[in-house]
């Protein structure tokens, strides 16, 4: 195991039903294993459904704790998993929204894949950054002042804080280095 993570601290953010099961599970075993502390926190607390590819019902896990509680302060990075009920629940949630601002203000690394960059939009924090996320929810990311792009990973510092973001789970292994690498440099 890799400790090059040590010291730092995670938060990754859900609802409590239609994570996309490896957006969720392998960020978080990736960081732990690279020695940094991971709390995932979902909009009720307790019991949260992962599912595979948006349509079968896949682990069911239990969060650490519930959104309203957690504050930005107390994390070095927020990692926000895609599955589209996830995001579309995670985006109209004022907690999640809060934190994402929270994250955002402080200088702090965010990272979103696939639907999860919907909750940038709600947040009012995209415009003027360059991202990445699945296809169809490019048009909502330009019409709130992003650019984007199609690539694997995008890591983009405008705004004074980093943005990682990346379209599917097949692109998580360039995810998961992209958000070890800004926590090392942050």
């Amino acid at each position: 195991m890799s400790t090059n993570l040590q010291g730092k601290k995670v938060l990754i953010i859900t609802a409590n039903a239609g994570i996309e099961r490896d957006e969720l599970l392998r960020p978080l075993q990736a960081l732990k294993e690279q020695g940094a502390s991971v709390t995932h926190g979902s909009v009720e607390g307790g019991e949260a459904q992962t599912w595979l590819k948006d349509s079968e019902k896949d682990l069911k896990v239990t969060s650490d704790a519930r959104l309203q509680g957690l504050s930005a302060a107390d994390y070095d990075a927020l990692v926000i998993p895609g599955g589209t009920v996830n995001a579309d629940t995670l985006r109209q949630d004022a907690d999640a929204q809060r934190l994402v601002r929270e994250f955002s203000e402080a200088g702090k690394t965010v990272a979103a894949i696939c639907h999860g960059p919907w909750l940038l939009i709600d947040a009012g924090v995209v415009s003027g950054k360059t991202l990445t996320s699945y296809s169809s929810v490019r048009t909502d990311l330009v019409n709130a002042g992003a650019d984007w792009v199609d690539a694997e990973v995008m890591v983009c510092p405008a705004r004074g804080w980093t943005l990682v973001t990346s379209r599917n789970p097949d692109d998580l292994p360039a995810f998961d280095a992209a958000i070890g690498k800004a926590l090392q440099a942050a």
